[in-house]
């Protein structure tokens, strides 16, 4: 840890690419994110006014890393298409790879079952070629982390089972405990928890390190997802008060979709309906469109009405406007107010990809051909919301 602190802090005094793209790394070993992203974007400045086009790809690489890693999916998908691009153009196909890999990465999160193939395969053909450990590892976890998203634990187990239990097909050692928590999820969905449990202390090892500022919630979880049911609530409840303090909506609200469902096979539907309609937001303010029906697909088990999720316990207004998600509703109301795409992407710090995949569902659920007619249907609503 101090040599690569030394590290870490000669990026305050240095102005070379190299050594600001090393203290990144430095900092992406020791967990510290914000200094990784700092180091990252004044590598890829210093690499742009110097013309160093080929240590371009590297920084947005790193920079991309540090994001996904903070929690931040959007922003590193940003980082990693403008990354492929320069190592497109600079032919560096390994670190197009590791591009690719974080794309896969953030197109898992987001839904988009065509895009991770497409990534994933992509990222494993070079990583395959070249003996490259860490993109292929994040690969298959993009892969895994899709198959459980769409409801396919056993397939993700399978998936995941070879890359972080000890063996010779063991990922890259700075990558695979990542995958860890997705493995110890899908194994216990699958009825294999005895394979889950025999990686948590290694987990649990990791997570002390401080290395990876969401692990010490993502442990509590694994440790509820394996606890008997007098312990599990309390565990979901202190992972949950972690999470706060690591930020990050996509893993927050996989727990509270964990928790919601053990509430609701526990007959506690009033507490399930709130831990799931938090789910709900929290999936739907990050653009994980596929998550986001999970949560509203046990919503409806537990009995919820149509409405369900919206903040404050209420649809936007009555009649078609009522079935809009909360994200949905959010982009309704920016698009109503003249927003563009990108300006609503922004606001929202998802991917214009995402903002357009919703309002094409506003559309057809709403019936409408314009955002002049989404406009009127907003204001009215707005209006009868005002009244009551």
């Amino acid at each position: 840890t101090a040599p690569l602190r030394r590290v870490v802090e000669r990026a305050r005094t240095a102005d070379e690419p190299e050594v600001l793209l090393r203290s990144a790394a430095a900092a992406l070993m020791l967990g510290d994110m914000a200094s990784a992203a700092r180091a990252s974007a004044r590598a890829l400045v210093a690499a742009r006014i110097r013309g160093s086009t080929a240590l371009v790809p590297q920084a947005l690489e790193y920079l991309a890393y540090a994001e996904l890693r903070a929690g931040r999916h959007a922003q590193a998908r940003t980082h990693a298409e403008e990354g492929l691009r320069a190592a497109r153009r600079s032919g560096q196909r390994n670190t197009a790879a590791h591009h690719h890999a974080v794309l896969a990465l953030a197109a898992s999160i987001e839904g988009e079952p065509t895009a991770v193939d497409g990534h994933v395969t992509a990222a494993l053909s070079t990583a395959r070629a070249h003996g490259l450990a860490q993109p292929a590892t994040l690969a298959q976890w993009a892969a895994a982390r899709a198959d459980l998203g769409r409801g396919r634990p056993l397939e993700a187990a399978d998936r995941l089972g070879p890359l972080v239990c000890p063996g010779p097909r063991r990922g890259h050692f700075a990558v695979w405990m990542l995958a860890v928590p997705c493995f110890v999820e899908a194994a216990v969905l699958a009825g294999r928890a005895e394979e889950a449990r025999r990686v948590v202390p290694d987990f649990a090892a990791w997570a002390g390190f401080g290395a990876d500022p969401q692990a010490p919630a993502q442990l509590l979880r694994c440790h509820a997802l394996l606890a008997p049911p007098d312990r599990a609530g309390e565990l979901y409840g202190r992972a949950l008060a972690l999470h706060d303090q690591a930020g990050g909506d996509f893993e927050r609200a996989r727990t509270e979709l964990l928790y919601g469902k053990w509430l609701r096979r526990r007959r506690r539907p009033r507490e399930a309906r709130d831990r799931l309609g938090a789910a709900l937001v929290g999936f739907d303010r990050c653009g994980a469109l596929v998550w986001a029906e999970q949560a509203r697909a046990e919503l409806r088990a537990n009995g919820a009405a149509a409405s369900a999720g919206f903040p404050g316990g209420a649809g936007p207004g009555a009649g078609a406007l009522a079935r809009l998600t909360p994200q949905q509703w959010r982009i309704a109301r920016y698009v109503a107010q003249g927003a563009t795409n990108r300006e609503v992407a922004r606001s929202l710090s998802v991917s214009t990809r995402t903002v357009d995949y919703h309002l094409r569902n506003v559309f057809a659920a709403l019936g409408v051909r314009s955002r002049v007619e989404l406009a009127r249907l907003v204001e009215r609503a707005e209006k009868t919301r005002a009244q009551l």
